[in-house]
């Protein structure tokens, strides 16, 4: 077991039975997670030659998929999904394109489906952070980063590194992972939700920006207007799981109605 990146109190330090796969899980994750691995991972998952589905079809494939950072694994994937997307539609009931937005943000876990190369968890499930740039502090387990080849590379490990003031969070390589997939995934196939959503999908395990404000200094004005959805999500993405099952076939004509509204009806994947 890895990570438990669900649970409300983040405390990566405190003494449990998984504090010592957490930093395994990091150190791996922090030592490979550099910008030529980016630049590779989004340049061969970028053609999205993978398969073609659906958006509910893809809900259901995650059903097969196991994330070693998700505790709560006796329930189907789909519901868990469901589990967000209700509670923000009970909140922000005419806020239909954020509702969708918590079905589909983890989708990218796909990732970890053999019919996706079965990638390992490293790659695709935790925290994730700028590439290209000097590593922020703030960063969980951050001292494995010196492990990393970016780490002592000089054109990487500046503050603004390969980047400028200001150029947007669009232009920074993200680490890779279910996040940034997804992102992908949502914008070449010609996704009509507005830019909150996908900025939601590919930084909602952005934590060192919306729980340590670093890496404001490449933001655009954009993505701070942005930031404000991404904080509304981050409260139903991050809290606990209802012990309520969801009915899935009473909910689902409701949710496929935004897929059709927002989606193709079949995507590259």
């Amino acid at each position: 077991m890895y990570l438990t990146w669900k649970c409300k109190n983040r405390d990566y330090d405190a003494e449990s039975l998984r504090q010592q796969g957490v930093e395994d899980f990091y150190r791996i994750n922090h030592i490979n997670q550099t910008f030529d691995f980016v630049k590779r991972m989004r340049e061969g998952y970028g053609k999205l030659d993978k398969v073609e589905m659906s958006i509910w079809e893809c809900c259901e494939l995650l059903n097969d998929v196991v994330d070693e950072s998700d505790p709560d694994l006796d329930e189907p994937q789909i519901e868990h999904l469901l589990q967000t997307a209700e509670a923000i539609r009970r909140d922000y009931p005419n806020e239909d394109w954020l509702h969708l937005t918590g079905l589909i943000h983890d989708l990218g876990k796909v990732l970890l489906h053999p019919s996706f190369g079965e990638l390992p968890q490293w790659a695709v499930v935790g925290d994730t952070f700028p590439v290209g740039c000097a590593f922020d502090e703030s960063i969980v387990h951050h001292k494995y980063f010196k492990e990393n080849p970016d780490y002592s590379n000089t054109a990487y490990s500046t503050k603004f590194g390969v980047y400028s003031k200001g150029c947007g969070l669009n232009n920074v390589m993200m680490s890779w992972g279910h996040d940034d997939y997804m992102y992908l995934v949502a914008k070449e196939n010609n996704s009509t939700l507005p830019s909150a959503a996908l900025f939601i999908i590919r930084y909602h395990s952005f934590y060192a920006l919306h729980k340590s404000r670093a890496y404001r200094h490449l933001m655009n004005e954009e993505d701070i207007d942005n930031l404000k959805w991404l904080q509304v999500f981050n409260k139903y993405d991050l809290y606990s799981k209802s012990k309520v099952r969801i009915d899935v076939e009473q909910v689902k004509p409701y949710y496929l109605s935004l897929i059709k509204k927002y989606f193709p009806a079949k995507l590259r994947w």
